[in-house]
């Protein structure tokens, strides 16, 4: 196995000099292009002489200048740490506390807004690197003594007291996914992706990556585009995008629009992959009625363990109130699911639930800066008393189904005590969204009045009385909700899931 991302970019470079590897606004650059500007921004950090495995902050907006700053960082045995240009001035302060990088990649117009948070340290300004013909020969020098264990990005995500964590990678996590992927979904030069998440969300990296290594292009789609779902579909056809990975809220959006019937993509869409949260089979379904060729695959893990841990390539029809299983674990990733005890539930144990436990070359090294939260996640496997193995305990309770697959059942996080009553509210949520007339909806626990609220995205009110009646149905009397409220858009976070923080602040 090769030591870094970095050398994918070398490889396909020589291959396909000329072709197009990205795509942003109407903008093409070819993978000479790619790789000379990445090599301009390692030889410009070499020269800043920040030393190598130093956090390179960058603060741009989506695009290729990104992806160009996230290579030179690469290339020059440093990490990067994408800060969202939109993010709150408190969440940066905190973030660049942890952090503390050295120096920040930006532009000279986001400059100026940078200067408002509390940083110290220097800039390097893309507007000012040009390429030059020795650019090669420096970098080389450091670029050459890469190993796999370095880290490549550290990706902060929210802290349960309200500090970020920044979750830290190494280049040999990646590889090792990358080549899962491209392997198991055989993604060629021929290809194209359709990026959606965020560069600053860990879906990104199937994205970047897999089109590095593949030679294949990667599109930025516009940003205003999905809340405009017909006019996103029109973009994909006309550029050819025929891979997307995307979150679930974006396929629901598309479903709930019904903008499948506008816009053919028979002869243009190849692969469906998503990740980051449950996606309901209904508007799953939705799209297999109108695209009933195209290979659909439910990726399933946190940002701890490099984007995904297991999958599960669609391959039976499910029922809308049915649960879409997330599979069994990708190559060289083992999965653990562990009872109350520690004890292991094993695949013939139909129904049982237990938490998920990952272990393999795909967990993260730790939390950058954080050995407490670290020694909580990251943990001894508790099934070996013979020698050190870590496992990550992800949060997630799952059970296996009839078919010995993993169904996710929900976070520990979202199980609670009601009635006297184990309750988990994704279990809820699955059953009230095979209801044709309700999109999308939430539950959350009002811990003070004792009951569970149901928030669905809808104009019009629902009747208590009429959806628990339905309910009944499908779940026991005691999940039923006290309450349920419509609003007119569900709350969103920045990678695109449900926001459950801003609908507890509603109640």
């Amino acid at each position: 196995m090769q030591a870094s991302v970095t050398e994918w970019l070398d490889k396909t470079w020589e291959k396909y000099p000329h072709k197009t590897a990205i795509i942003d606004k109407g903008n093409k650059f070819s993978y000479e292009e790619y790789r000379r500007r990445s090599l301009a921004i390692a030889r410009a950090l070499i020269e800043k002489k920040i030393g190598v495995q130093k956090p390179v902050a960058v603060y741009l907006e989506k695009g290729a200048v990104m992806l160009f700053s996230f290579i030179g960082a690469a290339y020059s045995k440093n990490f990067y740490s994408p800060i969202d240009v939109e993010m709150p001035a408190g969440r940066v302060n905190k973030i660049l506390e942890i952090l503390k990088p050295e120096i920040v990649i930006t532009t000279k117009e986001l400059k100026t807004q940078f200067e408002k948070f509390e940083y110290e340290g220097g800039y390097l300004l893309y507007e000012d690197i040009e390429p030059l013909e020795d650019d090669e020969k420096i970098v080389w020098e450091t670029a050459g003594k890469i190993i796999d264990t370095d880290l490549l990005y550290v990706l902060f995500t929210s802290g349960s007291t309200g500090v970020p964590k920044g979750v830290a990678i190494s280049h040999r996590s990646v590889v090792d996914y990358i080549e899962w992927v491209t392997e198991e979904f055989e993604v060629t030069k021929e290809d194209s992706f359709g990026s959606q998440a965020p560069f600053y969300f860990d879906n990104s990296i199937l994205d970047i990556y897999s089109t590095v290594k593949t030679g294949a292009v990667l599109n930025i789609i516009p940003k205003d585009l999905f809340s405009q779902p017909v006019l996103l579909l029109e973009y994909m056809k006309e550029w050819g995008v025929n891979s997307i990975f995307w979150v679930p809220s974006a396929l629901i959006t598309v479903a709930k629009l019904r903008a499948l019937k506008n816009v053919d993509l028979s002869d243009t869409l190849k692969r469906v992959l998503f990740c980051g949260e449950v996606m309901p089979n209904k508007q799953l379904n939705y799209w297999r009625k109108y695209l009933p060729d195209v290979l659909y695959a439910n990726l399933y893990g946190p940002t701890e363990i490099t984007d995904a841990c297991t999958f599960y390539v669609v391959d039976r029809e499910f029922g809308d109130e049915e649960s879409l299983p997330i599979g069994k674990p990708m190559k060289n990733t083992e999965i653990l699911v562990l009872d109350e005890r520690d004890c292991l539930v094993t695949s013939h144990e139909q129904g049982k639930i237990g938490e998920l436990c990952v272990k393999g070359t795909c967990l993260a090294v730790g939390y950058y800066k954080n050995p407490e939260k670290t020694k909580e996640a990251f943990v001894q496997n508790p099934l070996n008393h013979c020698f050190d193995e870590r496992i990550y305990r992800t949060g997630d309770l799952v059970s296996y189904n009839e078919c010995q697959e993993l169904i996710y059942i929900g976070r520990k996080d979202y199980q609670i005590k009601h009635l006297g009553h184990r309750i988990e509210l994704g279990e809820i949520e699955t059953a009230a969204s095979s209801f044709d007339e309700i999109p999308r909806c939430c539950c959350v626990y009002d811990d003070k009045r004792q009951s569970i609220v149901m928030y669905i995205e809808a104009e019009a009110e629902f009747s208590r009385n009429e959806i628990n009646e339905r309910l009944e149905r499908l779940i026991p009397k005691y999940m039923l909700p006290n309450k349920v409220k419509s609003i007119p858009v569900m709350p969103l976070n920045a990678n695109g899931k449900i926001d459950r923080k801003a609908l507890k602040d509603l109640l």
